[in-house]
């Protein structure tokens, strides 16, 4: 028997993200400016099937091809008469719905691989009996031989990402290992380039390590050329290896991205809109992230926009040493929270005036990830209000480990804890907290003859030096490090009265806003055990395993702050009580986070990565020793666990001089049915250019 985690059930929730509203409220010009950079958003998306696994793409295509010659709806005959039941053919769909939702076939939240949940004779049966197999027996015979192994395989390392032995990566060839990752890290470093849009392949000749640095762009000129100057392509040789660093990684989605980012601009609402396209096309033609950080200045400056954006590859949480970014496109379009709005703007006044923020509640959440453009020039956060409202509603019976007295309260306080928790988490707890550096030149951001570690009252004695970032230095532990520090602070400062007024919370309400903010945060920090893997000994999900260390800070605080046992629910099955005593948050709680987010900064701010690597691992271990039996617990919670929904998202087409929305269904089928319709004049052509670039690296990682 396979375990259900890696499934996706039949019953798995999919809703509709509604924007129709908020799309009808644009002007023709803005609903252009929108229709072309979801375009180009959708083309880059694609980039994540090639970063996340090898055979990701080849079963896109597979999928792609099926539906495209057959609706879910008229595909249901084709699978009658290939013997499959029911509940095996919705299977096959939610399957399907699961691969385009996270684009490819690892969760994208907590990076576990999801197989078929029928057998692989009876998806195989259905491939056979398409039309897209009748019209192409030899295309799709290839195709199918192409993907069938790894799309069943539960091999360890093929069970969840990660590097080396830990599991699979594709922004690393399948040689490499961490300390190839290390190696490389200090080959960039004394090139001053970012590791944000690279992936990283080694091979051996006559003995020698070679890596080859592939740049994302849509330009595969590897000649110094004028404006590109800062990307030092060609061969290096450095230490005991070489590096060649090549442009041209996914070019054809690249120069895709670019061409819907050139129409857009015709439609840019200010100079600033304008001037930031501009600077994300040079950046996705050379693979300069410099330029990437240029047009992030821009954004930072359009203040305000009906129509905002973000595009590149940003986040990097799925890259197993915590350098490269995925590729990511948003899109969001009119607040319809006037209150939320005004919310989200109000807390700024209670951060520098360097590091001030701009956020924004809109329909359709992204941070800046450039520190060094953070501390000197400010940032902006959006909250995804139409996902938050679907994601996080909760049903009574669904709501595991807590006390019956307790469920009712969350489900009623939850949404208004969960906006001031992520107010204040994006804007003071990524927005605050200075990192000390002292540049290439020699100059310091900082007196180092007057700044004193609080922890010591000794002057600091670590800092950045010269290309140093806090991803490159912290690595492996740089995100869910920094979501943990977010997360203290809005802990910490949902306390403070001022603010939850701002948020329009006072009196009863205000308390019991933090009462179930908390609640929340321990709860989620038991939940997270789902995404450990014991076996590597490693968290799959950077947030989720911050809250299982604040879980862990909360309990070491005693004083019956926070209660944990484990029990037989009334089902008879293995079950779990996680509680809070509200008389204890403002003095035990506040007291045991504040010391623990002067430890989180102190090690930020300094550089100083083995005291951070130590504290943070430290709290992040699942263990049977101790008090509680977190690895016992983790079976528990496994064994309780709600899959979490995906979402089907609209499309936008050119009719005449207008833009149409077109939106689907909540259902696997509607999800389907609008990634078949999501490229509707080149679909041929994308799937073949994605065959090509999986083709080319096959060997990669056999």
């Amino acid at each position: 028997m396979v375990d259900s985690q890696y499934y996706l059930p039949n019953d798995i929730g999919i809703s509709a993200l509604d924007c129709r509203v908020a799309f009808r409220l644009l002007s023709p010009k803005e609903q252009m400016y929108a229709h072309y950079l979801s375009r180009a958003s959708w083309y880059g998306g694609l980039i994540v099937l090639i970063q996340t696994s090898p055979e990701s793409a080849n079963i896109y295509v597979l999928l792609q091809k099926i539906f495209r010659l057959q609706a879910p709806q008229q595909l249901e005959a084709a699978a009658t008469a290939a013997g499959l039941s029911a509940e095996e053919y919705q299977a096959f769909l939610v399957y399907a719905a699961g691969l385009y939702a996270n684009m490819g076939n690892y969760k994208s939240f907590g990076d576990t691989k999801f197989i078929p949940n029928l057998p692989k004779e009876k998806f195989k049966a259905l491939v056979w009996e398409s039309l897209a197999f009748k019209q192409s027996p030899g295309d799709m015979e290839t195709l199918w031989g192409c993907c069938c192994e790894p799309l069943y395989s539960l091999e360890d390392k093929q069970k969840q990402l990660g590097l080396g032995e830990k599991g699979i990566s594709a922004y690393f060839s399948g040689n490499c290992c961490l300390e190839d990752a290390e190696f490389a890290q200090k080959f960039l470093d004394s090139k001053n380039l970012s590791a944000y849009n690279t992936r990283l392949f080694k091979t051996e000749i006559d003995g020698k390590r070679c890596y080859e640095v592939r740049l994302a762009s849509a330009e595969k000129d590897n000649c110094a050329v004028e404006g590109k100057s800062e990307v030092c392509c060609g061969k290096h040789e450095f230490e005991d290896s070489v590096f060649s660093v090549k442009r041209g990684d996914y070019a054809f989605l690249m120069e895709k991205v670019c061409q819907n980012l050139e129409k857009a601009k015709d439609y840019a609402a200010n100079e600033n809109q304008k001037r930031m396209l501009e600077e994300y096309i040079r950046s996705f033609t050379c693979g300069s992230v410099e330029a990437h950080k240029e047009g992030s200045r821009y954004w930072i400056k359009d203040k305000g926009p009906i129509v905002e954006s973000y595009i590149g590859f940003i986040e990097s949480y799925r890259d197993p040493f915590g350098s490269r970014g995925e590729f990511e496109g948003e899109l969001k379009y009119l607040w319809v929270n006037m209150m939320m709005l005004i919310a989200f703007n109000n807390p700024v006044t209670l951060v520098d005036t360097q590091l001030r923020p701009l956020c924004l509640s809109l329909s359709l959440s992204l941070s800046l990830s450039d520190d060094d453009i953070r501390q000197t020039e400010g940032f902006k956060n959006v909250s995804l209000g139409n996902v938050l409202a679907v994601a996080y509603a909760t049903q009574k019976d669904k709501l595991t480990f807590l006390e019956e007295n307790d469920k009712d309260l969350y489900i009623k306080w939850k949404g208004p804890s969960f906006e001031v928790q992520v107010g204040l988490h994006e804007l003071l707890g990524h927005g605050s907290g200075k990192l000390f550096v002292q540049d290439d030149k020699g100059k310091y951001n900082f007196d180092q003859t007057a700044v004193r570690n609080p922890e010591t009252g000794e002057l600091i004695s670590s800092w950045y030096k010269g290309s140093e970032t806090w991803d490159s230095k912290f690595s492996t532990i740089a995100s869910s490090y920094e979501e943990c520090r977010a997360e203290c602070v809005g802990l910490y400062l949902c306390l403070n009265k001022q603010v939850l007024s701002i948020f329009g919370h006072e009196g009863e309400d205000a308390e019991e806003v933090v009462y179930v903010n908390w609640l929340n945060m321990v709860r989620a920090g038991l939940l997270g055990l789902e995404f450990y893997t014991p076996e590597s000994k490693s968290w799959r999900q950077a947030h989720m395993q911050a809250r299982f260390v604040i879980l862990r800070v909360l309990l070491e605080a005693g004083e019956g702050l926070v209660g944990l046992r484990e029990c037989t629910g009334a089902d008879g099955r293995p079950d779990a009580v996680i509680t809070l005593d509200r008389s204890k948050i403002y003095t035990v709680g506040k007291s045991a986070i504040q010391r623990f987010l002067c430890k989180l900064q102190v090690h930020k701010s300094t550089a100083d990565v083995e005291g951070g690597r130590a504290l943070y691992e430290g709290y992040s271990a699942v263990t049977a020793d101790g008090t509680h039996n977190f690895l016992r617990l983790r079976e528990t919670v496994l064994l309780r666990k709600e899959a979490r929904k995906m979402f089907v998202q609209a499309n936008t087409y050119i009719k005449g001089d207008a833009v149409e929305l077109v939106e689907y269904e909540g259902s696997a089928a509607g999800l389907i049915q609008s990634f078949v319709e999501r490229f509707p004049d080149d679909a041929e052509e994308v799937e073949a250019q994605l065959r090509e670039m999986t083709c080319m690296d096959s060997s990669c990682w056999c």
